[in-house]
């Protein structure tokens, strides 16, 4: 029954998490107004609004106009269920499950923004600095100084490679955005992660770069949003952290 709850809970907190991602890049508030149709704009009843459930009896389309709903609403609740319920199973009703839910919350959002709209809001980067700040005094992963030496380590770093790309190719590579959002996952993860978090989603970047070359006829200047790799490498991390530091960086 409580891994029933955190699914639920998770389902829940999905639908709420797309009009974060909605909203926030068009810089609308997230708890006014009711949601609506994107097509016809006629306001959703409650129960247009059930996670999953509603988008499968209305078979993918709007109640009203009967345009066609994304895909990506129901797949962003079940991810968040997932996300919530594994999460329940690690932590139990904890600090650690409350605050670990926030963070890989918050990166499914960015991940999702980034993909659509290459940019990832100061608001979630920023505020998720703090938040990972303040969890480790509530999880007790890690000291307050490893928290604090990781989002300036991380966010460092990549300043330090987006300066120096951008010095030598004369374009932006890495965004501000991605560069504080090493910062936050650094803030959650502490100094140690940020190596192994640069490794893997860097190897991940590459995998998609070179498959875009491929198979899409793409090129080097194609512009690819990191965001997604990081948040990835960061969830990676989480999970299996400690092996994968160990058997990448057995000093460390």
């Amino acid at each position: 029954m409580n891994l029933l709850f955190a699914a639920i809970l998770g389902l829940i907190w999905g639908s709420f998490f797309n009009v974060c991602i909605f909203r926030i890049p068009q810089e609308k508030s997230v708890v006014r107004n009711r949601s609506h149709c994107r097509s016809c704009h006629k306001a959703l009843k409650w129960y247009h609004n059930i996670p999953v459930l509603s988008f499968v009896l209305l078979r993918g389309k709007c109640a009203f106009c009967q345009s066609r709903i994304s895909i990506q609403y129901p797949i962003v609740e079940i991810i968040s269920s997932v996300v919530f319920s594994y999460l329940w199973l690690v932590y139990g009703w904890s600090w650690s499950w409350l605050f670990y839910t926030v963070f890989v919350s918050m990166l499914l959002i960015i991940t999702v923004i980034d993909l659509h709209h290459m940019i990832i809001p100061d608001e979630l980067s920023l505020s998720g600095i703090l938040v990972g700040f303040i969890s480790v005094f509530f999880t007790g992963e890690m000291v307050w100084w490893e928290s604090l030496l990781g989002a300036a380590l991380g966010g460092g770093i990549f300043l330090g490679i987006a300066m120096l790309y951008e010095k030598m190719a004369k374009q932006e590579g890495l965004g501000g955005g991605d560069i504080k959002l090493l910062a936050m996952i650094g803030a959650w993860l502490g100094i140690q992660s940020i190596l192994v978090v640069i490794v893997i989603s860097s190897a991940l970047g590459s995998i998609v770069g070179i498959s875009l070359m491929l198979f899409k006829r793409k090129n080097l200047k194609t512009a690819i949003p990191f965001g997604p790799f990081l948040a990835i490498a960061a969830i990676i991390y989480l999970i299996w952290g400690v092996p994968i530091r160990q058997r990448l960086f057995p000093d460390l």
